[in-house]
């Protein structure tokens, strides 16, 4: 059983940052014979190491989810304290922690236990009925989008008023001045940024609905993964999803079907994918060529419709 401390470091462009910690098979049975030993003689398969998590799956119908980074760990408790409540009002799965993983001496961080859900990341699988997905994603965020208790969370860098996130937008633009047309991208930023901050009480937002963070299956999205964002404030910040996963003429679906939809939400929507879609072409440029086509895309949509 190995748990390894190593230091992060990136790249320019953005790398995939490597983990603090190292988890193995071996760690993960001793934890899972440790907590749950009902679960321990399961068959373990490891699937990936994400931005902030490895994930391990276990059988036929649960994942194990364990953070590698020590910035992760408060996304992983705010998905134990709050995604189980929120779960059984959404039209689409989302993976509920079934059981929850304590800190151990081999082992710093809580941890999960998650169900397993079908489908392919959205950045690597097409959306062959895209009026569908449309359709389901509209009436997810508009079951998710309710107003949030007054304990929930709040992140600085989602769901925050978009002229909180200027410095983190210019910086991008300037980094990637020679991958995008700058120039425009600028305008249209400030042009999102002339509407009114957004006034109403904090919604429920997932935080980070960009492709990878959809699983697709029949050409459809069948669920949504990846809560660690989850927080309070402005709902635009989820809006940039279906300006990251539609095609141009899905996105009149997705609004028709989202009842909250008003000139100052689209406006600030299309600030949050132009944010997103930079965030994402650096990381792509680091080494995620998928990452890299789906900002791209974003972009393009982006530009062609401006803020109608």
């Amino acid at each position: 059983m190995q748990l390894t401390f190593v230091t992060a470091r990136y790249a320019h462009p953005v790398s995939w940052p490597e983990g603090d910690v190292s988890v193995d098979r071996e760690l993960v049975q001793a934890l899972l014979s440790e907590q749950h030993p009902d679960l321990a003689g399961l068959p373990l398969v490891h699937l990936d190491a994400g931005w902030d998590n490895v994930l391990w799956r276990l059988g036929a119908d649960l994942v194990v989810r364990l953070p590698r980074r020590s910035l992760a760990v408060p996304l992983i408790e705010s998905e134990q304290r709050w995604l189980p409540g929120l779960a059984p009002r959404l039209p689409l799965p989302v993976p509920a922690p079934v059981r929850v993983g304590r800190p151990s001496a081999a082992y710093p961080w809580p941890w999960s236990v998650v169900p397993w859900l079908e489908g392919e990341p959205g950045d690597r699988a097409p959306l062959t009925d895209p009026a569908d997905a449309a359709r389901r994603l509209a009436a997810f965020l508009d079951a998710l989008h309710q107003d949030a208790p007054a304990g929930a969370p709040h992140n600085p860098w989602r769901a925050v008023p978009l002229a909180a996130r200027t410095d983190a937008f210019v910086a991008r633009v300037e980094e990637l001045a020679g991958q995008v047309d700058a120039a425009r991208l600028r305008d249209i930023w400030d042009a999102a940024l002339s509407v009114p901050a957004y006034p109403g009480p904090p919604r429920w937002v997932h935080g980070d609905l960009h492709p990878a963070n959809f699983l697709v299956s029949g050409g459809t999205i069948a669920a949504v993964i990846d809560f660690g964002d989850l927080s309070a404030g402005d709902p635009a910040t989820d809006l940039a999803g279906a300006w990251m996963l539609l095609p141009d003429g899905a996105r009149d679906e997705f609004w028709s079907g989202y009842p909250r939809r008003d000139d100052g939400l689209v406006a600030r929507s299309v600030g949050w994918a132009l944010l997103f879609g930079l965030m994402h072409l650096a990381i792509g440029l680091g080494g995620r060529p998928t990452y890299e086509r789906a900002a791209r895309l974003t972009l393009d949509r982006v530009l062609r419709a401006g803020l109608g």
